[in-house]
């Protein structure tokens, strides 16, 4: 049986290494069978993936993982909640960061615990969508008076750059870990952050490590799409493969792939997310599925070892393609840039 490979991203705080994303459960990517969400809830915990993210504006996710620990908890299958670890987000809306008030992030905080059914939040990451107003350090002042009152764990952020990261940790913010976009095409965490997070001992936790599905077979010999994507993901990702060259480009980077994963007897996928995973700065890695056919190959990925040959291989490739501008989410905060503009920024229920 494969074993799911396990880290601690502080003391007495293990998760799994590949992490269940909450993401794509949420609105804007097709239609959602709760009920099977839930029992591949049971399926992902039963194969030793046990850390789950989510986020205060996923529409329904955190509710999701409520409803599969109340149904846990009345199977009496203990034993998958004391392995359980769900890393949630406090993401005060764009058009409420001037007004923020204490009483507001603890109402986010108190709904999170709400929905999830939960006596204490595991890890709360907490973004800020615009860095022109300045109050992001005391916003995260409050998020650990919450976490001294005992309702958060553990305190982490979401795409913050490595400046206002190093004025987080500078200010007292007990920074657990960064979930952050970082993957074979999106190397922007290398320029600055990955140093600065081996420096404070910050987990890194990766999302859009398969690029919402491009860094795949499916995608391989296939022309460039055209038109509206069927899905947010795509959209996203399709202009970070514009950014580092193009089509052509990134078709010849599918094709080493490819050869790689031939060599071990895999696909596309589980190569680049393996390579993430051999990156010594990289804690865990966050994956991403609606519905069911994933678990296997998921599983399975603890059993591709890459070697030297093919790291090197995918190394010299990384090195020839371009790479985004800018820091950690730079690109993403420019709502009149073209990734700015695809991004939903007032996400909570008034």
């Amino acid at each position: 049986m494969t074993e799911i490979e396990r880290t601690t991203l502080a003391d007495g705080y293990e998760i799994s290494r590949l992490i269940k994303g909450g993401w794509h459960l949420a609105g804007g990517h097709g239609e959602i069978d709760r009920d099977q969400a839930v029992r591949e809830m049971y399926d992902y915990m039963e194969a030793g993936i046990t850390t789950f993210d989510c986020a205060d504006i996923y529409t329904g996710v955190e509710e999701l993982i409520g409803a599969f620990r109340r149904d846990a908890r009345a199977a009496g299958r203990t034993d998958l909640l004391d392995r359980l670890k769900v890393h949630t987000k406090c993401v005060p809306d764009l058009g409420r960061l001037s007004g923020l008030t204490k009483a507001d992030v603890q109402e986010t905080i108190d709904r999170s615990l709400s929905r999830l059914g939960a006596e204490r939040l595991d890890l709360v990451q907490f973004h800020w969508w615009d860095l022109a107003v300045p109050r992001y350090l005391e916003v995260a002042s409050w998020l650990s008076d919450f976490r001294d009152a005992g309702k958060i764990d553990r305190l982490g952020t979401t795409n913050f750059n490595s400046t206002c990261m190093a004025e987080l940790a500078d200010s007292g913010f007990d920074v657990t870990s960064i979930q952050m976009q970082y993957s074979l095409i999106d190397r922007r965490p290398v320029k600055r952050m990955l140093d600065l997070c081996a420096e404070r001992n910050i987990g890194v936790l990766c999302y859009g490590t398969v690029a919402g599905g491009f860094l795949s077979d499916r995608w391989l010999g296939v022309a460039e799409p055209e038109g509206e994507l069927e899905n947010r993901s795509l959209t996203k990702y399709k202009l970070i493969i514009d950014d580092i060259g193009g089509w052509s480009v990134f078709q010849s980077f599918l094709r080493l792939l490819r050869e790689i994963a031939d060599k071990h007897d895999t696909d596309i996928a589980s190569v680049a997310m393996r390579a993430m995973l051999d990156d010594p700065s990289v804690s865990g890695i966050i994956v991403g599925v609606r519905h069911g056919g994933h678990l296997d190959r998921h599983a399975r990925l603890f059993d591709v070892k890459l070697d030297d040959e093919d790291r090197a291989r995918i190394e010299a490739a990384i090195a020839a393609h371009g790479v985004v501008d800018g820091d950690v989410y730079d690109v993403e905060r420019d709502r009149d840039g073209r990734h700015g503009r695809i991004m939903k920024y007032n996400l909570n229920k008034e």
